[in-house]
């Protein structure tokens, strides 16, 4: 009898090797989200999405577009069309500001006092490799970085991917188009620290993508080409990881759900509990670098590559 039940165990284990389930698949498959196709208003005179990258919400609930001057940079002809756009909650543009600072925006966020921060993740002429903390209504108030110069050292970048602030107003940038590395400054821009360097091993990196805060002040940071999230307190000290995913843009809400851009290897958001990584939902038709959630749980994607602005509503 022992005998017969071991046997049955051996052919249950292999049927279930020869399955292959595509955890994206299984989950979205249940999802509440539906797409909300164009939701919101172009300007008068566009026709069409450019690569659109940052995507932020308010306090008010309007949401705050970063994008590549409806084309694929802003240095193409494009100097005279705004890189920043304001959506109210119906998907109505209200406001636009930006011509002619940018030449690649990418990094895009809002701090706790409604200060929009931005990096420009290429250079020439004179412009760009820099991080620009604004008003919201496109007042510059500091400046990270030398106009058009590409580095590693103190006060330069070469291609700063990403910026976050903490809730001390400490200033992290994660330089990784160029570099591999987090750069720390203090509120007033003072260079503080930087941790990390080419490789795969805790703390270093390749291709560093995005940032965002949990709850705790840990220091999320997307690790692109290396697959994997890796987190970290701020002052540069690993603390975990989570393999298997391509992250190009994050949003962690107050509740600590992580929300994970990945349009080259799950191909769409991920949902997970960032305390531990385990995945609670997933939302597909959507190749997203930007990725917000507002307070009704309905999710908005800035995409890149098939250049687009999504919104996905919760049921």
């Amino acid at each position: 009898m022992s005998h017969i039940k071991r046997l049955g165990l051996v052919v249950v284990v292999a049927l279930v090797a020869t399955i292959t389930v595509d955890p994206a698949a299984a989950l979205s498959q249940e999802s509440p989200y539906r797409l909300v196709d164009g939701w919101a208003q172009l300007p008068a005179g566009v026709e069409a999405w450019g690569q659109t990258i940052g995507v932020e919400l308010d306090d008010e609930g309007n949401l705050w577009v970063f994008h590549r001057c409806f084309s694929t940079s802003c240095d193409q002809g494009r100097e005279g069309v705004a890189p920043v756009l304001k959506y109210d909650p119906s998907g109505r543009l209200v406001d636009s500001w930006g011509e002619g600072l940018f030449i690649w925006p990418h990094g895009f966020f809002f701090d706790d006092d409604g200060n929009i921060w931005t990096t420009d993740a290429r250079g020439s002429d004179g412009m760009g490799h820099q991080v620009m903390k604004f008003t919201q209504d496109g007042r510059l108030l500091l400046t990270l970085g030398t106009a058009g110069v590409a580095g590693d050292g103190e006060d330069t970048f070469d291609g700063p991917a990403d910026v976050a602030i903490a809730p001390n107003g400490d200033i992290f940038v994660v330089d990784g188009h160029g570099n591999n590395r987090v750069v720390k400054f203090d509120k007033d821009g003072e260079f503080i620290m930087s941790w990390g360097g080419a490789g795969n091993g805790p703390g270093q990196f390749n291709e560093p993508h995005c940032l965002a805060f949990d709850s705790q002040g840990r220091l999320f940071v997307g690790d692109r080409v290396n697959e994997r999230i890796q987190v970290f307190d701020q002052n540069g000290r690993y603390l975990a990881e989570w393999n298997g995913i391509m992250a190009s843009g994050m949003d962690i809400t107050a509740d600590d759900i992580l929300y994970v851009a990945d349009y080259q290897l799950r191909m769409g958001i991920v949902i997970a509990n960032a305390s531990d990584f385990s995945e609670i939902g997933f939302i597909e038709n959507a190749m997203p670098e930007g990725v917000t959630v507002d307070r009704m749980g309905n999710v908005y994607a800035g995409e890149v590559l098939p250049r687009n602005l999504k919104k996905f509503v919760r049921d």
